[in-house]
Order: C-alpha cells, then sequence, then structure tokens
C-alpha cells in the first residue's frame, strides 16, 4: 500500500484544513466461495474505482469535538462511518484534537457504490495526516477493516483482486471503460442479501489469470437474490442489458455496463426511463485518493 495520498490543503504552513475526494468503486464481478465460522462469507472479486465521488474537507480543532456537517441532513448523525472513524482513530492515538468536517455527498446510499467505505478511509488517512498521528498505511487499513470488510480497498488506492471478505488485496491492471451506472430509487440492505438462504455460497474459486482472460464466465453472486427481492432492480438491469452486458455492483441495487466511448454512455442515459437515475463515469485503476 503506498504512504502518500494527495489533496489539497488550505493553511499549508499550520495544516489547519485539508479536502480529498472519496471515490465510488463497482465490483466488476463478486463470487462466493464459502462461508466462514465468524458468519461472514469468502469472496472473490476484483474492485475498480469511478471518477464519480464524494468530497470531504477537515478542519482541525484544538479542542477534541468531532462535528459533521453534510448537504444530506440525514448522514450528520453520530452513526455516520466518518464519525466513528474519527472517533476510533482519536482513541486508539490519545489525540486531544478535534475536527470538523463537511461530507459532500453525491454518491448514492445503499448502492452497493462503496460511499460508506470510501468516506471511512479518506476520513482515516486524512486525520492521519491533519492530526500527525504517523500511522502506517498498514495500521490504517487494520483500523478500517474495524469499521467495514471494502475500507480496505480505498486505502489500498489500487484496482485489485480481493479474496477473503474482501480485505486480501492483490493490484490488478484492467481496462478503464466508461461505465453506465443505473440507480435504482431503493436501497438494498447488505446483510438481508448475504443472509438469504438462497444465496450461492459455493461457486469454485477461480484465478485472477481465469478472470483475465474469461471475465464473461464470472457473475455476481448477489443477482439472482437481489433481482427476486428487487423487481425495480431486476427492470433495471433488464434495461441496461439492452445496450450493453449489465451487472449488479457489490450487493447492489446500483447497476453498471461497460461501453467504449463517452459519447455513447451519454446516448444511453438520455434514454433511461422513469424512476430509474444514472450517471457516467470513467473507470480507474488509480483512486482519486491519492
Amino acid at each position: 500500500m503506498a504512504s502518500a495520498f494527495g489533496s489539497s490543503a488550505l493553511a499549508v504552513g499550520s495544516m489547519k484544513t485539508l479536502t480529498y475526494l472519496s471515490p465510488a468503486k463497482i465490483n466488476l464481478f463478486l463470487h462466493i466461495t464459502g462461508r466462514r465460522p465468524d458468519g461472514y462469507h469468502n469472496l472473490q472479486t476484483v474492485f475498480q474505482f469511478l471518477d464519480y465521488c464524494d468530497e470531504l474537507s477537515f478542519t482541525r480543532r484544538e479542542d477534541a469535538q468531532i462535528m459533521l456537517n453534510c448537504n444530506d441532513k440525514a448522514l450528520a448523525t453520530a452513526d455516520n462511518l466518518v464519525v466513528r472513524a474519527a472517533n476510533l482513530l482519536q482513541k486508539i492515538s490519545g489525540t486531544t484534537l478535534g475536527v470538523d468536517i463537511h461530507l459532500q455527498k453525491k454518491i448514492p446510499v445503499g448502492g452497493g457504490l462503496g460511499g460508506g467505505s470510501s468516506n471511512t478511509a479518506t476520513t482515516l488517512v486524512a486525520l492521519n495526516r491533519l492530526w500527525q498521528l504517523q500511522l502506517t498505511p498498514g495500521e490504517l487499513a487494520r483500523l478500517g477493516l474495524q469499521l467495514g470488510a471494502d475500507v480496505p480497498i480505498f486505502l489500498y488506492g489500487k484496482a485489485a483482486w480481493a479474496e477473503g471478505v474482501g480485505e486480501k488485496l492483490e493490484p490488478v491492471v484492467v481496462d478503464e471503460p466508461w461505465y453506465v451506472v443505473v440507480v435504482p430509487p431503493c436501497a438494498v440492505a447488505t446483510a438481508e442479501i448475504f443472509s438469504a438462504v438462497e444465496l450461492t455460497r459455493n461457486t469454485p474459486a477461480i484465478t485472477i489469470q481465469q478472470f483475465l482472460t474469461e471475465p464473461e464466465t464470472t457473475q455476481n453472486d448477489c443477482g439472482p437474490v437481489v433481482r427476486k427481492r428487487y423487481p425495480i432492480v431486476a427492470e433495471a438491469l433488464d434495461w441496461l442489458d439492452q445496450f450493453a452486458t449489465a451487472r449488479l455492483t457489490g450487493t447492489g441495487g446500483c447497476i453498471f455496463a461497460a461501453v467504449d466511448t463517452l459519447d455513447y454512455a451519454k446516448s444511453i442515459l438520455q434514454h433511461i426511463p422513469k424512476p430509474l437515475d444514472g450517471f457516467v463515469a470513467k473507470g480507474l485503476n488509480i483512486s482519486p485518493l491519492f
């Protein structure tokens, strides 16, 4: 994991305010290869970033207060992973500093795009720098895993093959196409999908080489469950599949399809039926957080 992260900084000399991008991710496929004794699942997946980002600004406080404001007022609570990450970092480091955090939310919530995990990783990176804690990338990753299985990929910062619960990462270089991302008007509960009786949990493990040479043989094992339980997601998959191969990302409900050009991606979105929404984004092998 790289140890340097990019940001814009105001008042650089005193390092009082830092502003970072917090990108979305997609799962190019998702295989569930088994269930662990602790109830979690063993996965195989490939993460890729999108140039579609939330933005977070962090202003250092000299007291110990951690304050969050957000353009979506419903997200500005103590339960937000951003606040939990700041509290955890404050506790383990013993710092007496605090922070004012502004979250400009753009990534859909509950869509399988990793917005919460991305915000968590961005917070850990920013406060490690703002509070001058000197924690290593490995230490940040271990903290991040306490907050969510997808947090390490955002700290890793590179498109990656992932196994375990998603924390065992190996970099991969994949195409960086344009993606049409469709956002159904629903939030899919990850816990509901992973606890579903009908979920496939015994997909044979594959190798990175198999994925790279035969990506069409992979799938998202959560897809059939989400289709059954969320009819609007099934409708979105069927609609987008008319134009290019459509897949669920994570447990959904957002779906995506890769296309060759920005113009074609935009032309697809011009025909999107209500009540679906969507956006166009570029696939990235390096996170905009860097």
